[in-house]
């Protein structure tokens, strides 16, 4: 349905217009105005695509009225009627964006055709608006899920952070946590409806899957206290899965922080909150669970859960080995039970195993064969145990290539125009996203998010050397699909606005 608004002072022109499109147009709708004050608030109602003016009126001019009616809905396209056949009116016309220029009387196959071609116009524009608008949901859930890797394991560059919560429209707020869905084999059929569930809430942002694991990045509510808001989304996600007998899904969730830079250690704290899965409520806070070691203060603890993190990370398997030793050593010489003990070492074994599928090593839950009956069993099972991950690890390691950063970097740079995520480059180096972003930021010192978009600016202010090239196919052509999005960036990076930027680079 096309809506149509005809602007004259002089009541036959505005029915005898209307006449001649009812005749040979279908599926429109029309109103009209006698004045300029008039049109502007029939506009602001009425909402037109095509609007007749007229340009000699009392009162406001119809170019006064397109200026001010452009202001305000900049989608409107605008036909001119006019008696006078001036270079100055057409001038100021076009200048306005004025897509025909009608002189009265004007024939009717002259309106007839002026109104097809700005239908088929606005027609296509419909399209194409509705295609880049599917294109950039595909980008904006491949950025976010990027955000989330970078957020949990390498800090992301806040212009992103900052920039992604007006685009999603997340209520970004100082307090966030991590929580961390467990799934069974198969889970990708429902990754999607996950997705969407926490959108609808407008405080979350879900990460890519790895291995069975899904984290969700999440902003506190101010009108929530932390346990009600991570309860009730709990709650909702676990709504979705259709759980078998044996097979459900279990959400850990990390402690509440409030800098952007403990994301990590909420993310963490929410693995280790998964460790036992058995229980009723299929959801568990991290500061509900004993401490893995205790005896020592929380302090201490904490130390020790982020430097165990580490050692699995950076593969320090002396360093992995003393502490399941002194782990056990430790129980024993205190008279804990031996079922307790194996219970507690089989967390950091499951803790391990996690650690290990994020980087992409195929690592099962690792089981006892049987319940150890003494101390020196346990300690001969805990070995095997640990010479299994180490080998997986291992064998993991060797099939990397010398060259791998590289190949990533030149993938980058030829494909930064693209959506391009951590998936994708993953898939193309045969390696985990997670993992991707770790040896990137090590071995060139930059975050991947940071990089892409470095390559996608140089590239920007490269073809604004060109100056028939508008901003907004320099937006789409670099990799955007939002200008105003591309536009804060490059000012954040540039400390200029793209207009600014190009008009200071033609002028030299």
């Amino acid at each position: 349905m096309i809506k149509i608004l005809i602007v004259d002072d002089e009541q036959v022109e505005r029915d005898g217009l209307q006449t001649i499109l009812d005749k040979h147009f279908s599926d429109i709708v029309i109103q009209q105005a006698k004045n300029g004050r008039i049109a502007i608030e029939v506009a602001a109602e009425f909402e037109p695509d095509l609007v007749f003016m007229d340009i000699q009126m009392p009162g406001l001019s119809g170019l006064e009225v397109i200026e001010k009616m452009k202001s305000d809905h900049p989608h409107i396209k605008f036909i001119l009627v006019t008696a006078y056949a001036t270079f100055d009116y057409a001038k100021v016309a076009m200048g306005l964006g004025v897509v025909d220029y009608l002189v009265k009387p004007s024939r009717v196959k002259e309106i007839v055709e002026s109104v097809e071609n700005v239908i088929s116009k606005m027609i296509s524009e419909r399209k194409e608006n509705r295609q880049q608008q599917n294109t950039l949901e595909k980008a904006r859930s491949l950025f976010e899920t990027d955000v989330v890797t970078q957020l949990l394991f390498d800090h992301v560059h806040e212009v992103h952070l900052e920039e992604l919560m007006d685009m999603l429209d997340i209520q970004a707020t100082e307090e966030k946590f991590v929580m961390s869905l467990i799934v069974p084999d198969g889970f990708e059929s429902c990754y999607t409806a996950v997705k969407e569930k926490v959108s609808s809430t407008g405080s979350g942002m879900v990460g890519a899957l790895y291995g069975r694991q899904l984290p969700i990045v999440v902003f506190r509510k101010p009108d929530l206290s932390f346990r009600t808001q991570a309860t009730l989304l709990s709650r909702e996600i676990l709504s979705l899965s259709r759980s078998s007998e044996n097979v459900e899904w279990f959400i850990g969730i990390g402690k509440v922080y409030s800098s952007i830079h403990q994301i990590r250690q909420s993310y963490q704290e929410s693995l280790i909150a998964t460790g036992d899965t058995k229980i009723p409520a299929r959801y568990r806070f991290y500061e509900d669970l004993p401490a893995l070691t205790p005896g020592f203060d929380e302090r201490t603890n904490k130390k020790n859960e982020e430097l165990y993190f580490e050692h699995i990370r950076n593969g320090e398997w002396n360093e992995i080995n003393r502490n399941f030793t002194e782990l056990i050593d430790r129980f024993e010489q205190e008279g804990k039970k031996l079922q307790q003990t194996q219970q507690r070492v089989m967390e950091l074994f499951w803790i391990a195993s996690r650690i290990l599928s994020e980087m992409g090593v195929d690592s099962d839950i690792p089981l006892y064969s049987f319940q150890s009956t003494d101390y020196r069993q346990l300690r001969a099972e805990t070995n095997q145990l640990l010479e299994r991950m180490q080998r997986l690890h291992e064998e993991h390691q060797s099939t990397l290539e010398a060259d791998t950063v590289q190949q990533i970097k030149q993938y980058i740079i030829d494909h930064a125009h693209e959506d391009i995520s951590l998936d994708a480059i993953g898939r193309e180096v045969a390696l985990s996203p997670i993992y991707i972003s770790k040896i990137f930021k090590e071995q060139l010192g930059v975050n991947y998010i940071h990089f892409l978009t470095e390559c996608r600016i140089e590239k920007a202010k490269k073809l604004m050397r060109d100056p028939a090239k508008s901003l907004k196919e320099i937006t789409f052509e670099v990799g955007y699909h939002d200008p105003n999005y591309f536009s804060k960036v490059f000012k954040k990076i540039c400390h200029a606005s793209p207009t600014e930027y190009r008009k200071k680079l033609l002028a030299n």
